[in-house]
C-alpha cells in the first residue's frame, strides 16, 4: 500500500485525526496534510513549520555586505590617486555600494532557501487527491507499515465526515 489517507470538510474533524494518528504513533513528519487554504487557527497548521530561511538569509546578508566592502576596498586602492590628502577609501560614498550588495545577498539566499526547502523543481509524487481543490483537508501517512494499516484506518475514520481512502 502506498498511502492511507482521509479527507475532511471541517478543520475540526482534521485536527482530530491528527490527534488521534499521533496517539496512533505515527510521528508528525511522516503525517501528511493538505488543506486548500491556510488553517493557521488549528495546530495542524504548525507541525512543520521550522525553518532556516532567516538564516540563510542572514549569511547571505553578510556574504553580500563582505564582497561590497572588498569591492569598494580593492577598486579604491588598486590605483593610487593624489587625492589632496583625504584618506583613498571614502566609506560614505561606498555605503551605498555596500548596502546594495547586502539586500541582493541576502534577497538571493531567501530566494534560494525558498526553492529548495519548497522542493520546487523537485518530481517527487506525494499524497494528493482532487477533492482539496474543492475545499476538503486531507490527513494521511504515506507508505504505512501493513501491521499498522487497520489502526491507522481506524484513527483517520473516527472523526466525523471522514471519508478514508487507501492508494
Amino acid at each position: 500500500m502506498k498511502a492511507i489517507y482521509g479527507l475532511y470538510t471541517h478543520g475540526a474533524s482534521a485536527q482530530s485525526a491528527v490527534d488521534r494518528l499521533r496517539a496512533a504513533g505515527v510521528a508528525d513528519k511522516d503525517i501528511t496534510v493538505l488543506s486548500p487554504e491556510p488553517r493557521e487557527d488549528l495546530a495542524l497548521s504548525h507541525m512543520h513549520s521550522r525553518t532556516y530561511m532567516w538564516h540563510f538569509a542572514c549569511l547571505g546578508g553578510v556574504i553580500g555586505f563582505s564582497a561590497a566592502t572588498a569591492l569598494a576596498y580593492i577598486s579604491e586602492t588598486s590605483w593610487p590617486l593624489n587625492v589632496g590628502g583625504l584618506p583613498v577609501v571614502a566609506w560614505w560614498p561606498n555605503l551605498i555600494i555596500m548596502f546594495e550588495l547586502t539586500m541582493l545577498g541576502a534577497i538571493v539566499a531567501t530566494i534560494i532557501t525558498l526553492i529548495v526547502s519548497a522542493g520546487l523543481g523537485v518530481t517527487r509524487r506525494g499524497i494528493y487527491d482532487p477533492e482539496v481543490t474543492s475545499g476538503s483537508i486531507l490527513v494521511g501517512v504515506e507508505n504505512p507499515p501493513d501491521s499498522s494499516v487497520d489502526a491507522f484506518e481506524q484513527a483517520l475514520s473516527a472523526p466525523p465526515g471522514a471519508r478514508v481512502k487507501k492508494i
